[in-house]
């Protein structure tokens, strides 16, 4: 997915880039921290055949709006998803989500059901098992300040291979687009708000609702991931009325980039049997 094959749309003064390709039902992906877009560049190629794929770049990351002044926190960005949804005229979307866009996806499916066909959460947040310890410590104004001055690339490489299971995957290319979050000063606010910006609390007062759920609920968890607990996606499990749990031994938090011929036929087996 090259940037030349972006979309721009402005949704309540602020702008979003997104990524589209494909015809066919919607198939609506939200990334998480740390990423953009780019982190589904292997799967949508499995998809475009059967489906209409549309991939933002969340507010505060890749090529959408990094203005400080706007809310990042996660009940906020999926009002805007929300938003984005209806200012694209979209019918109802499969919505698939990673980390704290999968926080997203499960206020989105909670508040706003009527507009998805079913939800697919991958190494999801969720509960009170988040923010992790690096991104906690990105909260600490002294860090922040620190930070700001200088993102030590050093720690960023060692934070993306301790996320990935066959750590060979982080080459030079890979490690480049990692490094856009954090490329320039506005890049890096932007950043360190999203960060300042998390709080378990938007999905603690979602937890009840997630029993409610009647759509059908895909949940994937590459069992290599370091940073998320892995209780996470039993506790979504066994909490989600009728959801579907698959479990990659071979992927780490980012397993879009260990193993997207797998988590692209798991999605595709899921959307046929509700077809």
């Amino acid at each position: 997915m090259n940037k030349p094959g972006y979309n721009k749309i402005t949704v309540d003064g602020l702008e979003f880039a997104y990524y589209h390709e494909g015809k066919g039902e919607i198939i609506l992906m939200l990334h998480g921290i740390t990423t953009n877009s780019f982190i589904w560049r292997n799967i949508v190629p499995y998809l475009t055949d059967s489906y209409e794929v549309i991939v933002p770049d969340l507010l505060g990351c890749g090529q959408s709006s990094k203005r400080l002044d706007a809310d990042y926190s996660i009940k906020n960005q999926a009002e805007l998803m929300v938003k984005l949804i209806k200012k694209l005229k979209l019918p109802k979307v499969h919505l698939v989500c990673h980390d704290i866009g999968g926080g997203i996806g499960q206020i989105i499916a909670v508040r706003h059901p009527e507009i998805l066909i079913d939800l697919s959460l991958i190494n999801s947040v969720a509960y009170d098992y988040w923010p992790v310890q690096p991104i906690n410590t990105l909260r600490t104004p002294i860090i922040r300040q620190i930070a700001m001055a200088t993102i030590d690339m050093g720690m960023l490489r060692l934070s993306i291979r301790a996320g990935l299971h066959y750590k060979d995957r982080l080459t030079p290319e890979l490690f480049a687009l990692f490094e856009e979050q954090m490329e320039n000063k506005a890049s890096r606010k932007a950043f360190l708000h999203l960060a300042k910006s998390l709080n378990n609390k938007d999905l603690l007062e979602i937890s009840d609702k997630l029993t409610q759920l009647s759509l059908p609920v895909l949940i994937i968890r590459g069992e290599a991931d370091v940073f998320l607990n892995k209780g996470i996606a039993f506790k979504l499990h066994k909490n989600i009325p009728g959801s579907q749990l698959q479990l990659i031994e071979t992927a780490g938090h980012f397993a879009q980039i260990d193993e997207p011929e797998k988590i692209s036929n798991f999605i595709l087996q899921f959307f046929e049997k509700y077809q």
